[in-house]
């Protein structure tokens, strides 16, 4: 290319918008010699007769091996040149087209406020000093037509990327507006100042920045705009607003409505506000919604307050949300959600968003949402807030609220700051913070007993033979080889874990595990047998109870563990008399007849309970155990229930109710026969 302005921002900018890293850009400026065809005759010394400077750009991007999309990258590439050549070839003459405008207001000068004349001279000059980059310049005149006013393009007067087309001869954009916002551009004002519905392809990315002079007839009357696209410089970003014109009266005159005394903190505040507002949105915001929004701001200062901050686009083209939020909570995941409700809410088509931190405890995004004109719905604004606050809620501010709720300011304080940040992101994402107030309870009793804490429950909406169980473990994990075998002997099937490490603050870390099981008979009543499931999963895994296959009595029998104890030991009786049928069949028997397990322990106590031995029911209790054993069909099994029904009236005593000096059964049984 001939050396100009803008070349590789441009082009870096277009590789970007389609989706390609650049892993590298040289761009050297090379003196080269052409011939009169054009073609490069070879390189010249600077400052030799006949010498062009040309920049060369050499483009290196991720692989793309679709030909296609390599071609229309070729062809994007090229219209952006283009677009660069021709912005660059008609700098000069737009930017003397603004001072033609300017001169012009002083010269015929509208029917104006003489300060409003005054004042928007003095921007136009300010915008030609260097603060604005011109892309594209169109005069028009406003039409009336069949379907209402419209904006004509005066023929020739196009530069940049506005320069005439062949067949164009109204304002597209202007034309697509619904008529009531068409006739805004009859309106006794003087300029407009707004974002153009159109993309940057020059510089850097971005929607343009419109300027529109309004021109009035000898009547007084509007009768066309002269129309600027363009950028504003870095130089107008990092400008004070007390020193743009326009924005230094509209600043002004918001100071002066607050009636804050000058030195006071308020006002000082206020002014660091307007000082460090949306520069695009201190152009484009009138006066009045200005104040209000600032107000708001003032009123936010020290406070972990969200608020959201409304504008609509003059034309509806695009709706400013000004959002102020806690800045401890800020994520880009959150962005991303408050970008979705907010084109959701407005119908938009796409949006973008600029984000500030500062040293403020809270941060500043603005989402701008594109929007079609006259398609914007109703909405609440207030409810629609309470839906961005809802989408910034933490895990941690749920847990706090349940916390307090569940067990009052004086307990749930005091938990949450030492659980806020115990749970990792995994259980976060797997549990809601209402599931972590029963589990911090068996963290806290696992920590003070210096035992394992249980839990058996059934999820909300599960299915009626799904239960989960977590156990909590102080130290380190509980290796699945040891918890799934005593799960198993107890009948169920271990279908996944979830183990969690949980660090309270102070403490020693725990292991929440969290199984997911499935129950052999789903007529199984949890909340019934859940008392003796952990009774009886707490004694197996310390120690104090056989790891076996009669287990499985606790939840099909709704047996205890002091219950399956005589079942075992009579089991284990049986094989010490040389009985044929090996345990684990005796187990099984049990198991598949859990009706008859609970008359033999029936049996035991009615014969043997100090508090409650009756010969009378033992007698009764026997009967009803062989009338039900007309219904085993199993031979086998028939033999192995009968066997215990006649040890059992064998026995003669039995050390089951004796406990020691803290009521606590023996850790073992006999009986004699």
């Amino acid at each position: 290319n001939d050396d100009m302005p803008f070349l590789v921002d441009s082009v870096q900018m277009e590789v970007l918008r389609q989706g390609l890293a650049v892993n590298l850009i040289a761009h050297p400026i090379v003196t080269v010699q052409r011939d009169a065809g054009g073609r490069l005759a070879g390189l010249a010394r600077d400052g030799e007769r006949g010498g062009v400077r040309e920049s060369l750009m050499h483009v290196e991007v991720e692989r793309v091996a679709d030909a296609a999309r390599r071609s229309a990258l070729a062809a994007d590439v090229a219209r952006v040149l283009a677009d660069v050549r021709t912005v660059v070839g008609d700098w000069a003459p737009m930017r003397a087209k603004m001072l033609e405008v300017m001169s012009d207001l002083e010269r015929n000068a509208p029917p104006l406020s003489p300060d409003d004349v005054a004042e928007t001279r003095e921007f136009l000059a300010w915008l030609a000093d260097a603060h604005f980059t011109y892309v594209g310049y169109r005069c028009h005149d406003l039409v009336e037509r069949e379907q209402g006013v419209g904006l004509a393009i005066v023929p020739g007067s196009g530069l940049g990327i506005l320069r005439d087309r062949a067949g164009e001869t109204h304002s597209a954009s202007f034309g697509q507006l619904p008529p009531a916002l068409r006739g805004q551009a009859k309106m006794r004002d003087l300029v407009i100042i707004t974002k153009s519905n159109s993309r940057s392809t020059v510089h850097r990315p971005g929607y343009l920045d419109y300027i529109g002079i309004k021109r009035y007839d000898a009547a007084g009357n509007v009768c066309g705009e002269h129309r600027f696209l363009g950028l504003y410089t870095s130089m107008a970003y990092s400008a004070k607003p007390t020193d743009i014109p326009l924005l230094r009266r509209k600043v002004g005159r918001v100071l002066e409505q607050a009636g804050f005394p000058p030195q006071s903190h308020s006002a000082k505040s206020l002014t660091n506000i307007l000082a460090t507002y949306p520069r695009d949105e201190l152009f484009q915001v009138s006066e009045g919604d200005l104040a209000r929004t600032v107000l708001g701001i003032l009123k936010l200062e020290g406070r972990q307050r969200f608020r959201v901050f409304l504008r609509h686009d003059l034309y509806e083209r695009f709706v400013s949300c000004l959002i102020y939020a806690p800045r401890e909570r800020y994520t880009t995941e959150l962005r991303r959600k408050w970008q979705a409700i907010l084109v959701d809410a407005f119908r938009g088509t796409g949006s973008e968003f600029a984000v500030l931190l500062s040293e403020s405890s809270l941060v500043r995004v603005l989402v701008t949402v594109r929007t079609q004109p006259g398609r914007i719905p109703a909405y609440d604004a207030e409810e629609l807030e309470r839906r961005l606050a809802a989408a910034s809620r933490r895990w941690e501010d749920d847990l706090a609220e349940t916390l307090t709720r569940s067990l009052g300011e004086g307990r749930g304080g005091p938990l949450y700051h030492r659980y806020a940040s115990a749970f990792p992101a995994a259980y976060r994402e797997d549990f809601p913070a209402r599931s972590a107030v029963p589990d911090i309870a068996l963290v806290e009793s696992a920590l003070a007993s210096g035992r394992v804490a249980i839990n058996l429950y059934r999820p909300v909406d599960a299915a009626p033979s799904a239960l989960r169980f977590k156990l909590v473990h102080r130290g380190g994990p509980v290796p699945l080889s040891n918890a799934l075998p005593m799960l198993e002997r107890m009948g169920l099937t271990v279908i996944e874990e979830r183990p969690y490490r949980v660090s309270p603050a102070g403490a020693e870390r725990v292991w929440v595990h969290d199984y997911g099981l499935v129950l052999p008979d789903a007529e199984v009543d949890h909340e019934e047998a859940r008392g003796l499931f952990e009774d009886a999963f707490l004694r197996v895994f310390e120690g104090t109870a056989e790891n076996d296959g009669f287990n499985r009595l606790v939840l099909a029998a709704r047996l205890s563990a002091d219950e399956v104890v005589v079942l075992r030991a009579y089991g284990r009786y049986l094989r010490q008399l040389g009985f044929p049928l090996s345990q684990a069949f005796i187990e099984q028997t049990l198991a598949a007849h859990p009706g008859i397990a609970r008359m033999l322990v029936a049996l035991f106590r009615a014969r043997f309970d100090p508090a409650a031995a009756d010969d009378d029911l033992a007698r009764r209790q026997a009967g009803a155990i062989r009338t039900a054993l007309e219904k085993v069909t199993n031979l086998s099994e028939d033999r192995v229930l009968r066997q215990y029904v006649a040890v059992i009236e064998a026995t003669l005593r039995t050390s089951f109710w004796r406990v020691d000096g803290e009521g606590r059964r023996r850790p073992y049984l006999s009986f004699k026969l």
